[in-house]
């Protein structure tokens, strides 16, 4: 849509494409709130009231959480900055989950740069932790129709704040733009795992709600404190709600795979206890949209090292032989299955080895503590 300046209907609201050029005067300069209420930005001389007001006439409020990835939370500004929808027309709002002063210097830095058009503003989020509740402070806040939610580490495409506004059409509440996520041609098993989200159905990288579909289920479950499966409980929280969603293919953001250390498999088995949490919320929409539960492989393999070490401790050498040789041939096929089509470089196979090995217990372990913690009989 770059150069392609054209006015975005939402519903019956005509949102002006950005001009070409912009007439001196009539920028404003160098609006950047910090936590609380926002100032208003300078506005010229004639300007009076409701229009003196920054957020009046915002029709789209973008709300970014971040967590101390100023450099990613910048390249991701620019990019909203450089949307080709007339920039009275939204704000950005970013929600700081972790405050600190690089977050906020970014903020305030970009908003001088852009002369406070669009209006850009800096969030301080204690009393919650994680995305979800970071993201409900940034809609809270705001006043506008549309909230357009995407994360600090994405970069939309110039036409993405326009696409999705044309597609929210009379009768639809949400939808979800297309996710584009680069991989190199032997990609690591990461980044081969964090692409899924190019065919996920509905995330919140990427995806546009009315505000009065957001205050009809209350926004995000705050309880999602990790970037997991809150996106997925938003969507199954608006179907039982009634409303409806849309798609809106020609909304995109790119999602470059952040680097990543050694064994981040391991790490992200934690992320298994909110799966419980979903599945207490939605258990019908659960098993139609994430998948069967338990996980039965990773129990057999599980119970089948628990053999192999009990038989040994007991002296049964033949059982022992026979639970390993299960455990062993199961691991080692887990480990192929993961580098098929990735990367052979010795350190990433040595990890996919290492890593296919503790996966299983550590992901067991993590559902039962969802378990426990969430009171539901899953695992």
């Amino acid at each position: 849509m770059a150069g392609d300046a054209r006015d975005v209907k939402i519903g019956r609201i005509e949102v002006p494409a950005r001009p070409h050029s912009l007439t001196p005067g009539h920028e404003t300069a160098g609006a950047v709130a910090g936590a609380g209420p926002t100032p208003a930005a300078a506005m010229p001389d004639n300007a009076t009231g409701a229009a003196a007001d920054p957020r009046a006439g915002v029709l789209a409020s973008v709300v970014v959480p971040s967590y101390r990835r100023p450099a990613l939370l910048e390249r991701c500004l620019r990019a909203l900055l450089a949307q080709d929808i007339d920039p009275r027309r939204y704000e950005i709002i970013v929600c700081d989950d972790g405050p600190d002063d690089a977050t906020l210097d970014v903020v305030r830095r970009l908003g001088r740069e852009s002369g406070g058009r669009p209006l850009l503003r800096y969030l301080a989020v204690t009393g919650t932790q994680g995305p979800a509740g970071a993201r409900n402070r940034g809609w809270e806040d705001s006043h506008a129709p549309v909230i357009a939610f995407t994360d600090d580490d994405t970069i939309p495409e110039p036409g993405w704040l326009g696409a999705g506004l044309m597609a929210l059409r009379p009768g639809v509440d949400a939808v979800a733009g297309a996710v584009v996520v680069p991989l190199p041609p032997r990609p690591t098993d990461y980044e081969r795992n964090e692409s899924g989200l190019a065919g996920a159905r509905f995330v919140t990288a990427n995806c546009f709600v009315r505000r009065s579909a957001l205050v009809a289920v209350g926004g995000f479950d705050e309880r999602f404190t990790a970037a997991w499966r809150e996106d997925s409980d938003l969507e199954f929280a608006l179907d039982a709600a009634g409303r409806r969603i849309g798609q809106a293919p020609d909304a995109r953001v790119a999602h470059p795979v952040r680097p990543a250390g050694w064994g981040v498999s391991l790490k992200q088995q934690r992320k298994a206890q909110f799966d419980a949490l979903l599945y207490r919320k939605w258990p019908r929409r659960y098993r139609a949209g994430i998948g069967a539960v338990p996980r039965a492989d990773y129990w057999l393999v599980v119970a089948a090292l628990l053999l192999a070490i009990g038989a040994a401790l007991a002296g049964a050498r033949g059982t022992a032989l026979f639970a390993f040789a299960a455990w062993l041939g199961w691991t080692l096929a887990f480990a192929l299955r993961r580098l098929r089509g990735n990367s052979l470089a010795p350190a990433h196979v040595a990890e996919m080895l290492v890593t296919s090995a503790l996966i299983p217990p550590l992901s067991v372990g993590w559902r039962l503590v969802g378990a426990l913690r969430f009171r539901v009989l899953f695992a």
